[in-house]
């Protein structure tokens, strides 16, 4: 699985991703620190990789084009330490089969994962 994280998260979930065999960037390492959301989308789409995100935003730049990619999987509720943010996304990719993330948005919060289909 391709994965592109966004500045929000640390780049240490883009670490622990790779070192589960996952194809995972930080924004920060590949150009993409000041980038629009819109940039963003657009990069994850062009190289097939589903946004790892804690921005709102996203899912509303999803909704209004109607995309149905890139995938997004969205952190809500508060703040989350490294480690924490780390056990719910191993928690969602053990829940959510690989073949929906990149047509999906899925929304983890500390209580729930939900998944809606793209486009919204």
């Amino acid at each position: 699985m391709r994965f592109l994280v966004d500045m929000p998260l640390s780049p240490a979930l883009a670490e622990w991703l790779v070192a589960g065999g996952h194809d995972a960037v930080h924004a920060s390492v590949v150009g993409l620190a000041t980038a629009k959301d819109t940039e963003i989308v657009r990069r994850a789409r062009d190289e097939g990789r589903v946004v790892v995100t804690a921005d709102l935003d996203y899912p509303r730049i999803l909704a209004t084009t109607q995309a149905d990619s890139p995938g997004l999987i969205l952190f809500r509720g508060g703040n989350c330490s490294d480690q924490e943010t780390v056990a719910l996304l191993a928690h969602a990719l053990r829940t959510i089969p690989h073949e929906e993330l990149p047509v999906s948005i899925v929304v983890i919060e500390k209580s729930r994962i939900r998944r809606r289909r793209l486009p919204i």
